[in-house]
């Protein structure tokens, strides 16, 4: 167990950093005791002189503090209920790059997780093409039977995992040390918001469930005509090394390359769009880090996504609750908007649909009166979810990671098409999906398997009429012979009883010792 110091030490290095960095300024110090204003104006007096915006500080900070600093950033940048809307959105221009480690180290890595030499898996291995916080991609070439095929070999970052760690831990003391002293601390559940880090943290750690979250996204979308996911390699897939089709395209990011090569910006800008939408409502499990180096243009021009490291996933209540609450503001039905929150127990019933249709009118109208390219659907949940704190709605961090994503996704859109509609890009998905769940056809559908849930439970009850007339055969022979207990087991009840007995005592003296207080009091 890493002593209390350790943690203070770590922390205390991350502050300095922070307070160099000039990332203090982002505090608002209203709220704070006047102790705890004191001291940040204190620390503010490290601040080195810039003329950076508070984006560029807040990431120059974290890439330095390293790894665990890093993905804490882009984990908070989805929960603008912890951090506040702006350093959010600071955070959302985070860049997950880093340095990359030297390629001696990296083949070493390759050779221990696959168990092979280095040339026993791969006729060629490149440098590394791009590399960051938890690993870095390489290019590589594999023999198969049809020759040499080109791949991608995603090599966890050496030490990284001992690293974050360390860090976690240090971020867990934090929080539990914050919720002892802060209300709002626990009001926040930081303690929980860490917990969900270090478990997202630990799925990336593992190329194996990387990979196998490519491979279910594959299959979810094989039969789609604009996006494609690359084939997962497994014979050359380990844990600490992910190996991928070598994808041949252009970056989103790189707009110029896309003009030059005269592909339909606009049905490139719809296609992100659609996509996201596709995949968030249809299928339930999307890629939650859509950013423009993520996505690429192939030969053929359809849309092909990289880096499976951070997905979102929807439940089946979840996804209609997304897909009613965006065709309600489509359609302007805001009564519906309001009737989706409270039938999906988002909002307690003590508070009135009405009142709650009010809320979601004052949001939607003043966005359909503006030009089509003022319009922001990310924008919207936004609003959205300031305003169902006013009626008690608890966060719900996977609807967070969904607006975080759509945040990122309709700016590479708009990037593509600055003119873009999004409510007409969006209808035509959320349309299909309702009809084809909710209309006439999904109830038929529905009662069709719940007829066949019953046919099931029917064929399963000769079986369970049998399991209870045999209980019911022992219970009425227990009771007449009675229960044989061996000499053994009739000892360990004894001294158990005893021992609960001891307890019981010293608790009942507890309780009076209480009592007494609180009169004398």
């Amino acid at each position: 167990m890493i002593p209390p110091l350790t943690h203070l030490v770590r922390l205390a290095r991350a502050g300095f950093v922070f307070a160099r960095e000039g990332v203090l300024a982002l505090v608002d110090p209203t709220p704070l005791p006047a102790a705890a204003r004191t001291g940040l104006r204190l620390a503010r007096l490290l601040e080195r002189p810039t003329t950076a915006s508070s984006a560029i500080r807040l990431s120059a900070a974290l890439t330095a503090l390293g790894p665990s600093y890093v993905k804490l950033g882009q984990f908070l940048a989805t929960r603008p209920d912890v951090v506040g809307a702006a350093i959010a959105n600071d955070l959302e221009s985070l860049q997950d790059k880093m340095a990359p480690f030297p390629q001696a180290e990296a083949e070493a890595v390759v050779e221990r997780s696959l168990g092979v030499p280095l040339k026993s898996a791969f006729v060629a291995f490149g440098p590394a093409v791009a590399a960051a916080s938890i690993a870095q991609v390489h290019r590589a070439e594999v023999e198969t039977a049809d020759g040499r095929r080109s791949v991608a070999v995603k090599v966890l970052r050496p030490g990284v995992e001992a690293s974050l760690k360390v860090d976690i831990d240090a971020f867990r003391f934090a929080a539990a040390w914050a919720e002892r002293y802060s209300a709002e601390a626990r009001r926040l559940r930081l303690t929980t918001v860490i917990a969900t880090l270090a478990r997202s943290v630990a799925l990336e750690l593992d190329m194996r469930l990387e990979a196998a979250a490519a491979s279910e996204m594959a299959e979810n979308t094989k039969n789609d005509t604009e996006f494609r996911v690359p084939t997962v390699e497994w014979e050359w897939t380990a844990r600490e090394v992910l190996t991928l089709e070598w994808v041949d395209g252009t970056p989103l990011s790189d707009r110029a390359a896309l003009v030059g090569r005269e592909l339909d910006l606009p049905q490139l800008g719809r296609a992100v769009i659609q996509n996201f939408l596709l995949h968030a409502v249809r299928d339930g499990f999307f890629h939650a880090d859509m950013h423009p180096g993520n996505l690429f243009a192939d030969t053929d021009g359809k849309l092909v996504a990289v880096d499976f490291g951070i997905m979102g996933r929807l439940n089946p209540k979840e996804r209609r609750f997304l897909a009613e609450i965006l065709y309600g503001f489509i359609i302007r039905d805001y009564r519906r908007v309001a009737e989706v929150h409270f039938e999906a127990g988002y909002v307690p019933r003590h508070h009135s649909v009405e009142s709650f249709m009010q809320a979601a009118r004052a949001i939607g109208e003043p966005i359909h009166n503006r030009r089509a390219e003022d319009i922001s659907m990310a924008k919207l949940l936004t609003l959205l979810f300031e305003v169902t704190a006013l009626f008690d709605m608890r966060t719900r961090p996977e609807l967070l990671l969904l607006q975080k994503t759509m945040v990122v996704a309709e700016g590479v859109a708009r990037m593509l098409d600055p003119k873009l509609d999004i409510w007409q890009t969006s209808e035509p998905v959320v349309r299909e999906w309702l009809t084809r769940n909710l209309g006439p056809a999904a109830r038929i559908e529905n009662a069709a398997e719940g007829v066949g849930e019953f046919g099931r439970f029917l064929a399963t009850l000769p079986s369970l009429l049998t399991r209870a007339g045999r209980a019911a055969d022992e219970i009425e022979q227990a009771a007449r012979e009675g229960i044989a207990l061996s000499p053994d087991t009739v000892a360990g009840i004894g001294e158990a009883q005893a021992r609960r007995s001891r307890w019981s005592t010293v608790a009942l003296w507890v309780i009076v010792a209480l009592l007494a207080l609180l009169v004398l009091r």
